[in-house]
């Protein structure tokens, strides 16, 4: 009797597509990229320095293991829960080594001085951020637990940037010099964009409504929102200007209440007319959604039609509906950035003066804040529109 042996011989599991490009181009930034950039004032080019150059031997080692064993978990790990802590880990070191680079390389008492985070730091937080995202997405978490992560991650940079861990980075800086400004054009910011994000909802769900009941107006209706949809922003901005400022000196009520040729008027008028479409749209298609069988019963109950539009129509439709909202309000957020150019404020204000200054580090200041408010809005509207959605099956 003859007995075979078979040896089983463990396969490696195949390189993860996504990790190893990651991989790569982390590798290619650690080695090759500058980590951060010392420069004597804001405005020169300044000096690039490696991560080895800027630490300590201990403390550069460190997060090169760290690096490594986040570049591994990206090549091989296919548990999702490890690859998004070895994610966290690899951004916590990264951004440890830039605070730490800045402490080193600032003289005390020196505010003269910047150093800059450089091409390798942020190709790395990209590229980690980017793992965390792949991870978060194959763990399916729920919505509340999305929105859990996303508070818990700004509280975490919330605090250490009020800790003043980072404070010697050249981006706070200049934060500490335009700390009052930032505040009030963080504030203009916001409500430009949740103010024509609100303006819109009261014209653009009613007008959704009633191309879903005429039929026969949603072509002419929606056509025209597209036409203004495709207008270049910058352009009506400048369309605007010429009928706001006539309005402003023809009705002197009008220029009391800040409405004029530039500013924050012509501004807020273009955001509304961009959000129309998108919340118009959307009403239709979640209305179109609607189970007939629902309305029939609804009907049949002696329901009045409103009575069903409010009670059973808008209610089925509302996940689609806050669809569009979400896609209004990130790009609102985003569009009121050029809004600067005419003089009507916000984040963008801080863009475009560094990029006249050739500082950076300005430009910075305004655009990683808009960054965050669009992706939280999006991640928070995400989330809302899911729950309702399920509580709609």
């Amino acid at each position: 009797m003859s007995t075979r042996t078979a040896l089983t011989v463990p396969r490696l599991r195949r390189l993860d597509p996504l990790g190893a490009l990651l991989a790569a181009a982390g590798a290619v930034a650690a080695v090759f990229l500058p980590f951060v950039v010392l420069k004597s004032n804001r405005i020169v080019p300044g000096d690039p320095r490696a991560l080895l150059e800027v630490l300590p031997a201990w403390g550069a080692l460190g997060c090169q293991v760290i690096l490594i064993c986040a570049a591994l978990a990206a090549l091989r790990v296919s548990n999702p829960r490890v690859r998004l802590g070895a994610a966290l880990l690899g951004v916590v070191a990264v951004a440890l080594a830039v605070a730490a680079a800045g402490d080193a390389l600032t003289p005390a008492g020196n505010k003269v001085v910047r150093v800059s985070p450089g091409a390798g730091f942020w190709v790395l937080l990209v590229c980690l951020g980017l793992m965390a995202t792949d991870a978060t997405t194959r763990m399916r978490p729920g919505p509340g637990l999305r929105v859990l992560l996303l508070a818990v991650s700004i509280a975490v940079a919330g605090l250490a940037l009020a800790h003043g861990t980072f404070d010697h980075l050249s981006v706070m800086r200049e934060y500490a010099v335009n700390a009052d400004r930032f505040a009030r054009e963080a504030r203009q910011h916001v409500w430009l964009a949740l103010g024509s994000l609100a303006a819109a909802v009261l014209v653009a769900l009613p007008t959704g409504i009633l191309c879903h009941r005429v039929p026969r107006l949603r072509s002419g209706v929606l056509g025209t929102l597209n036409v203004i949809q495709t207008i270049p922003a910058i352009a009506l901005f400048g369309i605007l200007m010429a009928p706001l400022g006539a309005l402003a000196a023809a009705v002197p009520l009008a220029a009391a209440l800040g409405i004029r040729g530039i500013g924050a008027a012509p501004a807020a008028v273009a955001l509304f007319l961009y959000s129309l479409l998108p919340i118009a749209a959307n009403t239709v298609a979640g209305l179109k959604r609607v189970p007939r069988a629902a309305v029939e019963a609804a009907r049949g109950m002696g329901m009045t039609s409103w009575q069903i539009l409010t009670g059973i129509e808008l209610i089925l439709a509302l996940p689609v509906i806050l669809t569009g909202i979400r896609i209004v309000l990130v790009q609102n957020i985003g569009m009121v950035t050029v809004a600067a150019l005419i003089g009507g404020g916000g984040l963008g204000t801080f863009v475009f003066q560094g990029i006249g200054q050739t500082a950076i580090d300005l430009v910075l200041l305004g655009a990683i804040p808009i960054v965050t408010l669009a992706f939280s809005a999006a991640v928070v509207l995400d989330a809302l529109a899911e729950v309702l959605d399920r509580a709609r099956q």
